[in-house]
């Protein structure tokens, strides 16, 4: 049946064989570039401490350490375990840096800016090449 415009209506029942081909091999195409593009776990090994843009400390996110980071405000409270990394405490008044949370994968980062200090995850093969907020 054709629609008022001319057009094909998308009733279950009109449905071609041709038309389920094409969306069957669509899905298995899509499945297969997530596969390929979107898998890497991209887990970091290292991170990177930067206070006010420049390179205050190089981590080893596999050896438990607590880092006290001078920044603007005051020391943010840096903690590695188990792989990954988070501040614990900094002297900024909203404390979105400690709500962060932890971070493992590859590209992820957290900031604090009223203290100017960050924290990024390195990897190979980061999850993320750019973070828009």
């Amino acid at each position: 049946m054709s629609g008022a415009n001319g057009t094909r209506d998308f009733d279950p029942a009109t449905r071609t064989r041709g038309d389920r081909v094409v969306v069957i091999v669509a899905l298995l195409l899509l499945a297969t570039l997530y596969g390929l593009f979107w898998r890497g776990d991209g887990h970091g090994a290292e991170a990177v401490v930067l206070v006010d843009g420049k390179r205050w400390a190089r981590l080893n996110l596999f050896q438990d350490q607590e880092l006290r980071v001078p920044g603007a405000r005051g020391e943010s409270l840096i903690r590695v375990q188990d792989g990954q990394v988070r501040f614990v405490a900094s002297p900024c008044t909203t404390q979105q840096c400690v709500h962060q949370g932890w971070l493992s994968q590859g590209g992820e980062v957290a900031v604090c800016l009223p203290n100017r200090v960050s924290v990024r995850i390195l990897a190979d093969d980061p999850r993320f090449d750019a973070i828009n907020f």
